[in-house]
């Protein structure tokens, strides 16, 4: 008799990746499941792209449990609902991805945040039978475990994305589709606030509008300056060029006037804002610190830009290269000329912006809405990305 027959688990490590294969049971029987978890990280926070393999019973739903044993932290998941209390998570199957045959799989993924060591989870199980015990009979419908590993109570969900996640998600340092608020205020990286005063803006989470899963952001923004608002977040240091990506949208056409839907704080610049936003009826990038405009508002600059159109989602897209001291913007994937500054000086466009040397050190984002006169609108943002590389829509 082979005394170890039983649970046995391998953990390999992957050059693109880390990757925990569990696979159990004897030699003579089939295991109960397997899992490949592989992982993306980066300083704080990582991504999971993760595949559960059935044992010879068929099911036609499944939940995959197992725990963390540092401060791992999941904040969005996508194509499972996921939930977790203190290291206990529980991934559960959607309607379209549930029924597993005998050695089916299923892929889903999750975002997360940790800090210290980000080791993979060793003892999953499916549909509560461990993936380190042998089978059970098969059947249609699994059943009960003597002792599970973790509770399969639902819970309030951390997540709940229906279909595949954002764009960019795997390659960027910040990639949030909102889907992880449970309270009617964003929190968790995000902050809510107006610089100086304090109006009658409002910034809230919303269920009845979403680009992607079922919630978004949604800004009121009022006229007139203090009645600004924002949603903010902080942005980890780097030498590199800084992509962002999100989608908006909103009610109002952008005005004569000028307004802000975006503002990074730039610490090369006094502390000064880099806003992006509207003029006379155009996209529009502006300096804070000397009221510089991209492009130059002038009515052959002002046709290099676009229009943000209204009661649609729109994807905007930035690069800011501080070293370089370039920008690049994007809407709907295709580059706006008159939003780009490349070194070389462009008439109409540019000749503020390189009126002095420019080299942005951004060390936030804030979405929102800020008014320099009495123009209102209501927008909504969702899918937001930033990192690296550019990220598309």
């Amino acid at each position: 008799m082979n005394r170890f027959a039983g649970a046995l688990a391998a953990l390999c490590l992957a050059a693109a990746g880390t990757t925990a294969l569990v696979v159990a049971g004897p030699a003579a029987a089939a295991p109960a499941c397997s899992v490949d978890y592989r992982v993306n990280q980066w300083q704080s926070g990582f991504t999971a792209d993760i595949t559960v393999t059935n044992g010879p019973a068929a099911v036609s739903s499944w939940t995959l449990t197992w725990h963390y044993a540092g401060n791992q932290s999941v904040t969005s998941a996508w194509n499972a609902t996921v939930r977790q209390t203190g290291t206990a998570v529980t991934a559960q199957s959607l309607s379209y991805n549930g029924a597993l045959p005998a050695g089916g799989s299923a892929s889903f993924g999750l975002q997360g945040t940790y800090s210290g060591t980000n080791a993979a989870p060793t003892d999953f199980a499916l549909n509560g039978v461990s993936c380190g015990d042998v089978a059970p009979p098969t059947s249609t419908t699994p059943t009960t475990p003597t002792t599970p590993t973790t509770p399969t109570t639902p819970t309030t969900p951390t997540t709940t994305t229906s279909g595949p996640p954002p764009a960019g998600c795997a390659s960027a340092t910040i990639c949030d589709d909102f889907e992880q608020q449970t309270g009617s205020t964003p929190a968790g990286r995000w902050t809510v606030g107006a610089a100086n005063c304090q109006g009658t803006g409002t910034v809230a989470v919303d269920t009845s509008v979403a680009h992607s899963g079922t919630r978004s952001v949604k800004v009121t923004g009022q006229g007139g300056y203090c009645n600004h608002a924002f949603l903010g977040t902080s942005l980890t240091g780097g030498s590199g060029p800084l992509f962002g990506r999100f989608w908006v949208r909103h009610t109002t056409p952008l005005p004569t006037g000028h307004v802000a839907f975006m503002a990074l704080r730039d610490t090369a610049d006094g502390g000064r804002d880099l806003r992006a936003g509207g003029q006379n009826r155009a996209l529009q990038w502006n300096r804070e610190s000397d009221d510089a405009t991209l492009p130059a508002q002038s009515p052959a600059g002002v046709a290099q830009s676009v229009p943000l159109a209204t009661g649609t989602w729109s994807c905007f897209e930035f690069e800011v290269d501080g070293a370089a001291g370039q920008l690049r913007t994007w809407l709907n994937s295709a580059e706006v000329p008159g939003l780009v500054v490349d070194g070389v000086p462009t008439p109409d466009i540019d000749q503020q912006w390189l009126a002095r040397a420019w080299h942005p050190a951004l060390t936030d984002l804030r979405l929102g809405w800020e008014s320099y006169a009495g123009d209102a609108d209501t927008l909504w943002f969702d899918d937001v990305a930033l990192g690296s590389s550019r990220i598309g829509c």
